[in-house]
């Protein structure tokens, strides 16, 4: 099969890792770059080998496929006219900033026949594969991801920021609506929340206790599931975890053997291999548009306990 061309629309600090691995895919051909600051544009080009476009329409004329990096405040003008003259997308999470746009672009995709395939990066950590080899049925979950206040922008609160890829995975490992939110948020550094806790109920029973903060002194990524048979104790940031389970009336440890892999690059090699092949992205934009959904329930119930 031929190589996909594939950009990279905006070249910031996520959007240059997008460059850096795009340039590294035997099945992709890094050819363009778009980025509202010129510079950074042809310094980012030059060092990959590809073409930095003067504008968005430029841009569309070279790729077959692309990543949106911009700021979220800009994903749906931007994926927009990308959908509509055929290109498949990778918009990094969250999908947008309001749930009508995310729904009009998953849509746009399934009718024009695209792959739009949202940057949820944690459900291609290898922790993840070795949480969903062991899952039965979570009766509670538990989250926690922590971070220093980072260089890069915050046009969102946390939820938006760090806390959506926990409830993108929780919804993908509970699969049952939730019933009931319960939430806190504080702002410190940034007009929206910095640091935020959400209690999720659904309708299957399951429980998940869910923490995000960016104002952290370390950088804590981990998750932890609770099930009958066993509770599982997973570090993304690590790439490690533990199993604990129940055995003649003792409680056994046992590390869980994980394969380390850059979980951005395996993204991204599965969006060129959807992008060849029309198969189905492991987080589709309506997988996304669900996440982002409850995120902004979940930034309401904040607002409402200010």
């Amino acid at each position: 099969m031929k190589k996909i061309r594939v950009g990279v629309v905006g070249v910031g600090h996520i959007g240059s890792n997008h460059a850096r691995l795009y340039a590294e895919i035997p099945a992709a051909e890094f050819i363009a770059v778009y980025d509202v600051d010129p510079a950074r544009a042809k310094a980012v080009a030059k060092k990959y080998g590809a073409t930095a476009t003067q504008s968005i329409e430029e841009f569309a004329d070279l790729v077959d496929a692309a990543s949106v990096a911009t700021p979220t405040n800009t994903h749906y003008q931007v994926a927009h006219p990308l959908l509509q003259r055929g290109k498949h997308l990778l918009i990094e999470k969250p999908i947008t900033e309001n749930t009508a746009h995310a729904s009009e672009l998953a849509e746009l995709a399934g009718r024009e026949h695209l792959i739009l395939q949202v940057g949820h990066v944690e459900r291609f950590n290898p922790i993840l594969r070795a949480l969903e080899a062991r899952l039965t049925h979570p009766r509670f979950i538990e989250a926690h991801r922590l971070s220093p206040y980072p260089d890069r922008g915050t046009d969102i609160g946390v939820v938006l920021d760090l806390m959506i890829h926990d409830l993108e995975i929780i919804l993908h490992l509970v699969r049952s609506p939730v019933q009931s939110i319960d939430a806190v948020g504080v702002p410190v550094l940034s007009r929206g929340e910095d640091i935020a806790n959400a209690r999720l109920r659904f309708e299957n029973g399951c429980v998940a206790n869910v923490t995000s903060s960016r104002i952290s002194p370390e950088r804590i990524r981990k998750i932890r599931v609770f099930q009958e048979d066993a509770y599982l104790s997973l570090d993304y940031e690590k790439q490690a975890g533990e199993i604990y389970r129940r055995e003649a009336g003792k409680i056994t440890r046992d590390k869980v053997e994980i394969e380390r892999e850059e979980p951005l690059k395996r993204e991204l090699v599965s969006f060129i291999e959807c992008a060849r092949s029309g198969g189905e992205p492991r987080v589709s934009g309506f997988q996304a548009a669900a996440a982002l959904e409850l995120a902004v329930e979940i930034t309401k119930h904040i607002s409402k306990n200010a």
